[in-house]
């Protein structure tokens, strides 16, 4: 048997990973032509940057031979804009930093330490909590992103916190932009791990076993949920104590910083080979 290459292990590799995005694209009703632009322009934009990167002057020509396009075609696809100027990414972090400044806050606390419900008005009100945590979003255009969600309720006199975190579950938009982003923080933790020397290699970890009772997958899916809320919420402690502050001319350039968990059983897609 032929030692596999890495050529053969990068194949191997890309399928795997494009079989569940396929799912999403044919269950969304994305064609293939339309992932084949997309496919193209990503390999122009990471060859300008590649390029770059090896300290040469990156062109529509050297492009053009680093991935296999034409020149016209490598200038055509730097120029597509497929952006349509939607505002979801912008509203998905800011309804997060709501929810996590509603956690953290002890102005937003029962006398129990507990997220407690707001008043919509007034002093450490909803309306406070939004001002100081989401920028410029209008408290009830907040309140209705985390109505929709399911993430608060709100009656005549007050908002109450239902999720601890918030995914946007009834706005399926949103919800595939999670699609590009988290992975996609994933996949460059990985590539960055790959090429790095040892000392300069972020955490990047699993467990996984291949022998787990089935009738103990719920049980295990309760206590990695609620271990891994907690184990966030103290990140975000610590990211929250350490953020930049725009009023100090020394605090210096701010830096986006993610740390991802996630579960996976092979019952969530059976059809999935392993």
């Amino acid at each position: 048997m032929m030692p596999e290459t890495i050529q053969t292990a990068l194949r191997s590799a890309t399928l795997r990973l494009l079989r569940p995005l396929v799912r999403v694209l044919l269950h969304h009703g994305m064609a293939y032509g339309t992932f084949a632009e997309l496919a193209r322009k990503a390999y122009v934009e990471e060859g300008f940057i590649h390029i770059g990167k090896s300290g040469r002057r990156a062109s529509i020509s050297s492009v053009s031979a680093l991935t296999g396009l034409t020149r016209k075609e490598a200038k055509r696809l730097i120029e597509l804009d497929i952006h349509s100027g939607h505002d979801s990414d912008q509203r998905y972090n800011r309804a997060i930093r709501v929810v996590s400044g509603w956690l953290a806050d002890p102005r937003f606390h029962d006398a129990s330490g507990q997220p407690r419900s707001l008043p919509m008005e007034g002093e450490n009100s909803f309306s406070t909590l939004t001002k100081d945590y989401s920028g410029d979003i209008p408290p009830a255009a907040m309140l209705g992103v985390l109505e929709a969600s399911h993430t608060v309720s709100r009656t005549a006199d007050c908002v109450r916190l239902l999720e601890r975190a918030y995914m946007p579950s009834h706005t399926p938009v949103e919800r595939i932009h999670i699609l590009g982003r988290d992975p996609g923080e994933l996949i460059g933790t990985i590539s960055h791990n790959l090429a790095a020397e040892k000392p300069a290699r972020v955490f990047q970890r699993k467990v996984s076993n291949p022998a787990v009772r089935e009738d103990a997958l719920e049980a295990f899916r309760e206590m990695a949920n609620r271990k891994s809320q907690e184990l966030l919420e103290d990140y975000h402690r610590w990211l929250s104590a350490h953020e930049v502050d725009a009023d100090d001319p020394k605090a210096g350039k701010p830096h986006y910083v993610a740390v991802g968990i996630y579960y996976f059983d092979d019952t969530l897609n059976k059809d999935t080979p392993s």
